[in-house]
């Protein structure tokens, strides 16, 4: 242990402890899908970075965990964006270098356990807030998303979404780090345990259940891995036959499901209207083509009805840095020489849309759009009855991204109490009830096929959808306060010395004394 120690106090291999240290949580995202693993996951880091011998160094260490973390969250990546997957793991890595910084200032030298254990997950959650702006990846990775298939936690989501749970499998690592590495803490540490567990209960406990009111039959149309569009097509038409007599609702098939503008080619608009009249269903595609109506190439979200187009089109909003569009193409251009970035940037739709498909009202979201909490929550809003998740992650198929990308509609289905159906070309594909819990079976990624299901309605508001990010909120308040404390200790006046324990000798006539030279 003691070689170990030395060796840790070396720059390299401390920082190469700390990438991995980082990289551990992702072992509870699935495929591993460890999710109890989530609650001590951080505890390597947290210690590593609170033995760091100057904040400088803890804040190192945050950065090094940082990059390790989103490496292996996004290690799928790498045949896709090659070298550049290190240099953004780099810069978002920086993000937790405050958060480093923190765990040495609160759980280092003499530790503030019971302060930690509010202001480290807080810390957590306002990195996390930073990361999910689409523009630097989007929220893909949340910690809390690691709990989507544990039924407790899944209440927890419709009261706080995601954060929540995010700020708790934190605080619960803070907290086991100080009963292992902090004796002096450990009585607040447990206190901080039991009243967590307490205030969790309690919301558990409080929190609404979704109060299922009706029924839909949703298919989903997976056709597997083909070369091009055409095949794919006829093979979705296939597939689609299959449902004729099956009295479904809806028919939903994955993303980039036509691969033409349906105004340059209305031969496919009139076969997909065709198989609408057969199954007696409305069918929501996904075009992914140069648009006839406007300049650009679109992702968009149509619903067909059995006359064709209904009008309905949701054009893709937040795209995927490097996958759909370059960030400051004129200087990152260079990427399409290295990796699989996006040679024409995508434009971006302007709002979301909520479309009617017969006794439904639906609200389609298109790829990694489902990571996002507040897309989920302002359609429901907006009066969606179903969340529809139209995905494609074919160019990721023997890797751990399908099962992570599917696990997501879980988390939004508990969030907002509504079904979310997550359709994909070549898996997974998934569907969840309004309380996040699974419905059906997953089509996984061998799977060709038309799957039924029958999938609950709810149409109560939870607490989320009401209330929104009020933890994300509450973090940055808890924040503020700290700012505004350390900034009021810093200013403050400090004495230079000790105060004379005795009055100075003083002469005979009344003068200090000089001291002798």
């Amino acid at each position: 242990m003691r070689s170990f120690g030395r060796l840790l106090e070396s720059p390299w291999p401390r920082s190469g402890a700390a990438a991995l240290a980082g990289a551990l949580p992702v072992l509870a995202f699935p495929a591993p899908a460890l999710w109890w693993f989530a609650y001590v996951a951080l505890v390597p880091w947290i210690a590593l970075a609170r033995t760091a011998p100057t904040g400088r160094r803890a804040a190192l260490d945050g950065w090094c965990g940082g990059l390790g973390f989103m490496l292996a969250v996004h290690h799928w990546l790498l045949p896709s964006l090659h070298v550049f997957i290190f240099l953004i793991a780099a810069l978002l890595g920086a993000l937790w270098a405050p958060w480093g910084w923190l765990v040495r200032r609160f759980l280092g030298g003499t530790p503030r356990a019971s302060a930690a254990l509010l202001v480290l997950p807080s810390a957590w959650l306002a990195v996390e807030l930073v990361r999910s702006w689409q523009g630097l990846g989007g929220p893909w990775g949340m910690l809390g998303s690691t709990q989507w298939q544990v039924g407790p936690a899944l209440r927890l989501a419709s009261v706080g979404g995601v954060w929540l749970l995010s700020f708790l499998v934190v605080a619960v690592n803070v907290a086991l780090t100080v009963l292992l590495s902090v004796p002096a803490s450990r009585t607040p540490a447990v206190a901080s345990l039991i009243a967590t567990a307490a205030a969790t209960s309690a919301a558990y406990a409080w929190a609404p259940r979704a109060d299922v009111d009706g029924r839909a039959r949703i298919a989903v149309v997976q056709p597997g891995v083909y070369d091009g569009p055409e095949q794919r097509f006829a093979r979705e038409e296939t597939l689609t036959r299959q449902l004729t007599g099956r009295d479904v609702d809806l028919i939903v098939w994955g993303e980039s499901s036509v691969g033409h503008d349906l105004g340059d080619r209305p031969d496919l608009a009139r076969r997909i209207a065709a198989l609408s009249r057969q199954t007696g269903a409305e069918i929501l595609v996904n075009v992914d083509a140069r648009r006839s109506d406007r300049p650009g190439i679109y992702k968009s979200s149509v619903l067909i009805g059995p006359d064709g187009p209904t009008g309905d089109r949701y054009d893709k909003m937040r795209l995927v840095p490097f996958g759909e569009y370059i960030p400051a193409r004129a200087l990152l251009g260079w990427a399409t020489s290295v990796g699989k970035a996006a040679g024409e940037d995508r434009h971006r739709g302007t709002q979301q849309v909520v479309m009617d498909a017969g006794r439904l009202k639906i609200g389609p979201l298109v790829c990694f759009e489902t990571a996002f909490p507040d897309m989920g929550r302002h359609l429901t809003e907006d009066g969606a009855d179903v969340l529809l998740g139209q995905s494609a992650t074919s160019s990721f198929q023997h890797s751990w991204a399908p099962e992570q990308h599917a696990s997501l509609a879980a988390l939004r289905a508990a969030e907002t109490g509504r079904p979310m159906v997550h359709a994909t070309l070549t898996g997974v594909s998934a569907v969840y009830g309004p309380d996040g819990e699974r419905v059906g079976p997953w089509l996984g990624t061998g799977a060709s096929a038309a799957q039924v299901y029958d999938v609950p309605l709810a149409h109560g508001v939870t607490p989320y959808v009401r209330h929104g990010d009020w933890p994300v909120d509450g973090a940055l308040l808890v924040l503020a306060v700290l700012g505004v404390t350390e900034g009021v200790r810093t200013l403050r006046p400090r004495r230079t010395g000790p105060e004379p324990l005795v009055p100075r000798a003083r002469t005979a006539r009344e003068s200090p004394a000089r001291p002798v030279r």
